[in-house]
């Protein structure tokens, strides 16, 4: 962004590309996927039409984050505006125990591997992040982010057939 109030279009570009990608996972959380697509559009008209705002003085995080809740609080409210129906009682729910279940030993499982190992494989497997975003965001190479990938699950697998099954 600092690049971008200087005037490099291409930077600004590069930006709003990388932002796109961003959005889309941070709504894509937060949102029914039928509104992430439109929250990312328009987080990115609000970004550019209050870019003037940002100072390159300070870290541009916080700065994306504020405009990204705000649209974000601003699609849960016009969420509640739209009337709801009432959904019978005897409907069918799924049984959500697995999910949760998986989710538990899968914590358990990353605690017991490097930092690193644990780290790499979050962001590259399980939040969809590329080798070279993983890297950025974690200072390592993307050698290293591709080696903790594959020694992390290597650990785990051996982990895994260590254990005795629960059943």
């Amino acid at each position: 962004m600092a690049a971008a109030h200087a005037g490099h279009a291409a930077a600004y570009r590069r930006l709003l590309d990388d932002l796109r990608k961003w959005l889309g996972r941070f709504y894509a959380r937060r949102l029914p996927p039928s509104m992430v697509e439109d929250a990312v559009q328009d987080t990115l008209v609000a970004i550019h039409e209050k870019r003037h705002t940002y100072d390159p003085q300070r870290p541009f995080k916080p700065w994306l984050m504020a405009v990204a809740r705000y649209k974000w609080i601003d699609r849960l409210r016009a969420m509640g505006r739209h009337g709801t129906e009432a959904l019978p009682d005897d409907i069918a729910v799924d049984d959500h125990e697995s999910s949760v279940t998986s989710q538990v030993v899968l914590q358990h499982l990353m605690a017991e591997l490097k930092p690193a190992q644990a780290e790499a494989i979050r962001l590259v497997k399980i939040e969809g992040y590329s080798v070279a975003e993983a890297s950025a965001r974690t200072g390592q190479s993307d050698s290293l982010i591709k080696v903790n990938i594959h020694r992390g699950l290597a650990r785990l697998a051996a982990i895994v057939q260590s254990r005795p099954d629960a059943e």
